[in-house]
């Protein structure tokens, strides 16, 4: 499965020790079911968006509890809107830099401008 995901192997022992994952044993053996591989890839998923594991999991364990899928709904959509406003931020911020940057590169070239 690490393969198929093209995560390590310490990954998914991490993801299992934090309750994330929980493969089938065959002695030392893991075995990935349909419903593991389904939750690697919503970890996945939610760690390139940007959230933390701790909302992954909470997330991930409202869909096997009350209030089941429809309050996991609920509760994602609330997380979205609240991950979109902190990259508007960070991109409010960067774009801010970026104009910082535009300016103080402009006022260097024209201040070389007048010593040359």
């Amino acid at each position: 499965m690490a393969d198929d995901f093209d995560v390590t192997h310490r990954a998914l022992r991490h993801y299992e020790h934090l309750g994330l994952l929980s493969p089938e044993r065959e002695g030392q053996r893991r075995i990935y079911h349909r419903r593991e591989r389904t939750r690697l890839a919503l970890i996945l998923r939610g760690r390139r968006l940007g959230f933390p594991l701790e909302e992954i999991a909470t997330i991930l364990g409202m869909y096997d509890d009350k209030p089941g899928e429809a309050g996991q709904l609920r509760y994602l959509l609330n997380q979205i809107d609240d991950r979109r406003a902190d990259l508007e931020r960070k991109r409010r911020d960067i774009e801010d830099s970026l104009r910082e940057l535009d300016q103080l590169q402009q006022r260097c070239a024209e201040d070389l401008a007048r010593m040359e």
